[in-house]
């Protein structure tokens, strides 16, 4: 991966801080949004650049404007002379979800549509403007970060488990489009990992001992455990492997 370039949303935390460490570690040079916290994407800029010496960016994205996208592309272009790899990552939370989260009698338009806003809208126009500049190279590869939410039931996630059933099916669409660009498209499917975002589930403790007890490895995922998959997807190995969604989930949804 020396000198190809990953472009991850989402990336000052979590799943997407995982995936950024695992690219640069292979000599990918990487760029990622954050949604508030410059400092913090500084940080990681300068750890990663000092670590691995490959070149690091980071840019201000708000998920729910999901066309913004295509200004944040416009400083990527001046930063960086190619793009093979792009992952969308970004999720939201708090306020944002307010309508969306919850038991199916509460929920309410709203909530929903800011879920779709940010899980498939979001993916669409990340992926437009990578496929454009992945095109110029020869092609490339474009991942959506799923859940087993929407093949599991899970208490209080019917907004954010149908919208990452329809990002599949959109990644799948994407993928019979973009073939013939030489550009795959997959999905990475998570069963739950512990992240802020899930530690901010009211019935997180419930959750958590749950998945432990279902999965036959007897532990919750962390977020390295998806890092290896994007990386297979990005690779040579898997280079006949379009439309897809590959499910890690340490067993959970086979029980």
């Amino acid at each position: 991966m020396t000198g190809k370039t990953l472009f991850v949303s989402g990336g000052t935390r979590g799943i997407g801080r995982a995936i950024v460490y695992a690219f640069a570690q292979k000599g990918c040079n990487v760029a990622f949004t954050y949604a508030t916290n410059a400092d913090t994407a500084d940080e990681i800029i300068a750890d990663v650049e000092a670590k691995y010496g490959v070149k690091a960016r980071a840019y201000l994205l708000n998920i729910l404007e999901p066309e913004t996208y295509k200004d944040v592309f416009v400083e990527f272009d001046k930063d960086f002379e190619r793009l093979d790899f792009f992952i969308s990552n970004a999720i939201i939370s708090g306020r944002a979800v307010v309508g969306g989260f919850g038991p199916f009698m509460r929920l309410k338009p709203k909530g929903l549509n800011n879920i779709y806003t940010a899980t498939v809208d979001a993916f669409v126009v990340g992926a437009q403007e990578s496929a454009k500049r992945m095109e110029k190279t020869g092609g490339g590869s474009i991942i959506s970060m799923s859940s087993t939410g929407n093949l599991v039931y899970t208490p209080n996630y019917a907004g954010h488990g149908t919208n990452k059933a329809a990002v599949e099916a959109m990644v799948r669409y994407a993928a019979a489009e973009l073939g013939e660009k030489n550009i795959r498209v997959n999905a990475v499917s998570g069963g739950p990992i512990d992240t802020d975002a899930l530690r901010a589930f009211p019935n997180y403790e419930e959750v958590k001992s749950e998945v432990v007890k279902r999965s036959p490895l007897s532990r919750m995922g962390e977020v390295e455990d998806l890092t290896g998959a994007c990386l297979f997807l990005c690779g040579n190995e898997s280079s006949w492997l379009t439309g897809q969604t590959i499910v890690i989930d340490g067993g959970t949804t086979f029980q």
